[in-house]
């Protein structure tokens, strides 16, 4: 400021100095005294003189001014709008505060309704209990267990005042507490549950007893339950309930019966509580029903991995057949590896099984199945060949159909050149090469057959239908060939 007063002054003084000139010179007054009045404004303005000098040069200090405020101006915007976002956050945080403060008192008003003695009451709040867990979620369910509902449920289950609506409503209520919740899996198991629902099961309402199972299902999900669950009784109840539905009955039941059942099949020591009751001779005749097959075979599939439910499955009559006729499924892959799963087991463990499905003509459907089934129902019927073909590198002594005299060893891969005498093999080597080539053409070609005649049976054709020559022909020549198994 001090610098720009100095300046300032020199040029009053230099100015003055030739105004004085310019006045003595002729009349030129005037002019002074315009060019005074602007050198005192200029000194008296002093920063201000340099804004002017700009704006009149050029507007470079007019731009800068310009964007100085621009700058200021959108500071000031972005400070409203962030004062409005924190104002709508906060109004938004008081909201969602407020309505947790009213769902913890009411969660807290429905407890005490459940610890009093008023049945409609408890009845009313078991149901409230039982919707807000089902819609509320995750965060709803560990709250209400911590405020201590799942005792006071499960003391409704079996109270003897307790009306059949008032029982429904808690069965319900602990099904939905219990829905993506181990810890209160765990701790309505814990507290009695099991043994208070099945204290229910000779009522005569089946409402209660779907609830029942319903519950079985959800609880049975969790690892650590499930042998408490298979100890208590529960499977006998099980395999009643989805004996007793019939056709009008709830579909919905007999789907929970039959998953519950297979959670606690997953446990080896629940196994033998299944084959305490008659199971699996009721799941082997029911894999016809198509909407509960692939339940069913899951069920078996895990029945099968002991010694136990292996010799339970083997014993039942017709169990084979029923199986190879799974493997024709070619609308169900799903049952069709579970089938095929089974049989590979029964195959590898059990020789008299072996012999079973060589009797019973599994080899036609097996080499169907590796030609048309999945990737692993192809794996799972090859595998089940070679157990049928190998026994300390011999095949298995058997026929298809019965007709198959000679044993069949591996696949026969080339032409019959293949098996021309070779230096140091005997004479009676070669002659058991070609009864085992002889073998594998007659397996094969019967297995065409049976496919041919599957196919005029499917094209609704006379039973009588002779295939041409032709086909004959091209089975014959077919049967030369190696196949993939």
């Amino acid at each position: 400021m001090a610098k720009c007063h100095r300046n300032n002054v020199g040029s009053i003084a230099l100015d003055h100095r030739r105004a004085t000139k310019t006045s003595t010179s002729g009349g030129h007054f005037r002019l002074w005294n315009s060019t005074l009045r602007r050198i005192i404004f200029d000194a008296v303005s002093c920063g201000s003189t340099s804004r002017y000098k700009y704006d009149n040069d050029g507007g470079d200090g007019e731009i800068t001014s310009t964007a100085s405020t621009s700058r200021r101006e959108k500071h000031a915007e972005d400070q409203k709008t962030e004062k409005k976002v924190m104002n709508v956050a906060g109004n938004e945080m008081g909201a969602w505060r407020k309505k947790k403060e009213e769902e913890l008192k009411e969660m807290k008003e429905m407890v005490k309704e459940l610890e009093g003695e008023d049945l409609m009451k408890k009845r009313m709040a078991a149901k409230r209990v039982r919707m807000l867990a089902k819609e509320e979620g995750l965060e709803v369910r560990g709250t209400l267990a911590m405020l201590g509902v799942i005792p006071l449920l499960v003391g409704m289950v079996d109270h003897d005042e307790n009306s059949v609506e008032s029982q429904i409503e808690s069965l319900y209520a602990l099904l939905n507490l219990g829905i993506g919740n181990d810890a209160n899996k765990a701790a309505i198991v814990k507290v009695g549950a099991v043994h208070k629902m099945l204290k229910l099961i000779d009522c005569s309402d089946s409402s209660v007893c779907e609830a029942i199972v319903a519950n079985f299902l959800g609880l049975s999900a969790l690892d650590s339950n499930k042998p408490i669950i298979g100890s208590s009784g529960a499977i006998p109840f099980l395999v009643r309930t989805l004996r007793n539905l019939d056709d009008k009955s709830s579909r919905q039941a007999k789907q929970d019966a039959l998953r519950a059942l297979y959670n606690l099949s997953i446990t080896p020591t629940n196994i033998s509580f299944v084959l305490e009751t008659d199971l699996v001779s009721f799941l082997i005749h029911s894999i016809g029903d198509m909407e509960i097959s692939e339940r069913v075979l899951s069920i078996l599939s895990n029945l099968v991995s002991t010694p136990e439910g292996r010799k339970a499955i083997s014993t039942e009559r017709d169990v084979i057949p029923i199986l190879m006729d799974v493997l024709n499924w070619t609308d169900s892959p799903k049952c069709q590896e579970k089938a095929s799963y089974i049989l590979m087991i029964m195959a590898h463990k059990s020789c008299g099984d072996r012999h079973a499905m060589i009797e019973a003509g599994i080899a036609s459907t097996l080499l169907e199945l590796t030609l048309l089934g999945t990737p692993l129902a192809q794996k799972r019927a090859s595998r089940i060949l070679e157990c049928l073909r190998i026994d300390k590198g011999k095949q298995v002594s058997g026929s298809y159909g019965g007709n198959l005299g000679a044993t069949v060893s591996a696949p026969i891969c080339g032409s019959s050149s293949s098996f021309t005498k070779t230096e140091g093999r005997s004479v009676e080597d070669e002659d058991m090469m070609s009864e085992e080539k002889k073998a594998v053409k007659q397996l094969v070609q019967q297995s065409l057959q049976n496919n041919m005649r599957k196919i005029v049976k499917r094209a609704n054709l006379r039973q009588d239908f002779i295939p041409s020559e032709r086909f004959t022909s091209l089975t014959s020549s077919f049967t030369s060939k190696s196949l993939p198994l």
